[in-house]
């Protein structure tokens, strides 16, 4: 509720207002504990939980969104093969295991005419792939993995963030696992100097505020 919701309420709804956050155990010292909170993040919170049942999530930050369509000839069964056999020049580093046999349990398969939005949120702080998947959950994504990265990067890799790397994710079991055991995440880096990689973290691990998260939205 903002300031001027606030001062617009009458003496009696104010009143009941009040009564209402009394019931529910909200007294004038926990409410001023809120406000007080560290980017208001206690009072976001329970903003959010009256509103949709969302937690606020500050470690994400959208800044950017472009659009792009599945091409007419696109087979997913043969599609990254065929990107790596047509792109891999343009790269200055390919992962030799990006491939259709490796990321074959993708979990969506993507077909030709299909328009989706790409949503670009900054990593602000430490998360983990749970705390990503979450996010992606919480924006209603589809999840693309290498194949949606092929894609973001072949239609508009001038809208992917300069010096960050853009991870693409799928569901944990649908990654292709190495021989360490690892599930491996694609993931597409541009530099500034203009050159790009095509490459896969861990979804065991760590991203920081060197990475993006893309969330692909049916249109």
């Amino acid at each position: 509720m903002s300031t001027k919701s606030v001062c617009d309420l009458s003496c009696g709804a104010m009143h009941e207002f009040a009564l209402v956050l009394d019931k529910a155990g909200f007294d004038a010292e926990l409410i001023q504990r809120m406000v007080n909170s560290r980017g208001n993040k206690q009072a976001k919170a329970m903003y959010a939980a009256l509103t949709n049942g969302a937690q606020v999530n500050d470690r994400f930050e959208l800044v950017n969104t472009f659009e792009i369509v599945v091409p007419e000839d696109y087979d997913h069964s043969k599609r990254l093969d065929s990107f790596g056999k047509e792109h891999r020049k343009a790269f200055y580093y390919y992962n030799d295991a990006i491939t259709d046999k490796n990321y074959a349990k993708a979990t969506t398969k993507l077909e030709a005419g299909r328009k989706l939005k790409v949503k670009v949120f900054q990593i602000k702080e430490k998360v983990t792939s749970e705390d990503c998947m979450d996010k992606l959950r919480s924006e209603k994504a589809i999840l693309v993995g290498a194949h949606g990265a092929s894609l973001a990067w072949e239609q508009k890799k001038e809208e992917l963030p300069v010096n960050r790397w853009s991870v693409s994710f799928d569901e944990k079991d649908a990654l292709w696992k190495d021989a360490r055991g690892d599930h491996r995440v694609p993931r597409v880096g541009r530099d500034s100097d203009g050159d790009f990689e095509f490459g896969l973290g861990y979804f065991e691990g760590a991203w920081l505020d060197d990475f993006c998260l893309l969330c692909f939205c049916d249109e």
